[in-house]
């Protein structure tokens, strides 16, 4: 386990986000400011607001997270591809993609597969890291131990697991 000699450090590990489907243009703006003075990785936020983060945070070293297929999973892969396109063109360096649960749970591997897919591929052409979140409280052990085995064999460069919105999710922390 690492150590962290200061705040700044586990500061630098943090997507400070924001994904209620009532966010104003406002609260984006705060957020961006609490991200610059935290200096936390990301900012983690819904598509609609991509443009005016990377505008707000540009060369700041805090970078712009959207969120895909979310909060669900349960949008086709050719939307789930385009939606994480069209975030890295607005100026997203990460995707956060919420994998099918429902195929997931369905016994369709494959297809779950091929949902990571369809993302992983647009982040690489894009220059973005991807995360493929499982929602683990909707899933047992086994569709877990899957749903990771899945995503690492998609190419996804990282696993979370909650959208913070589903079943048995935990609220988000907040700063300030």
């Amino acid at each position: 386990m690492k150590k962290f000699d200061n705040i700044t450090e586990v500061a630098k590990l943090i997507d400070h986000t924001l994904l209620r489907p009532e966010a104003t243009r406002q609260d984006i703006e705060v957020l961006c400011r609490e991200a610059l003075d935290f200096q936390f990785a990301n900012v983690c936020i819904n598509p609609t607001w991509v443009t005016l983060a990377a505008r707000l945070l540009d060369g700041s070293g805090v970078g712009v997270c959207a969120v895909v297929g979310f909060p669900l999973g349960a949008t086709t892969l050719d939307v789930k591809a385009c939606e994480a396109r069209r975030a890295i063109a607005d100026g997203a360096r990460e995707i956060d993609m919420v994998i099918n649960i429902g195929a997931l749970k369905s016994g369709n591997r494959a297809g779950v597969q091929r949902d990571i897919e369809a993302v992983t591929a647009s982040c690489r052409e894009g220059s973005a890291l991807s995360k493929a979140i499982i929602e683990a409280a909707l899933l047992t052990d086994d569709e877990k131990v899957a749903a990771c085995t899945l995503a690492k064999a998609a190419r996804a460069d990282f696993v979370k697991t909650s959208t913070g919105f589903g079943r048995g999710a935990r609220r988000p922390l907040t700063c300030g």
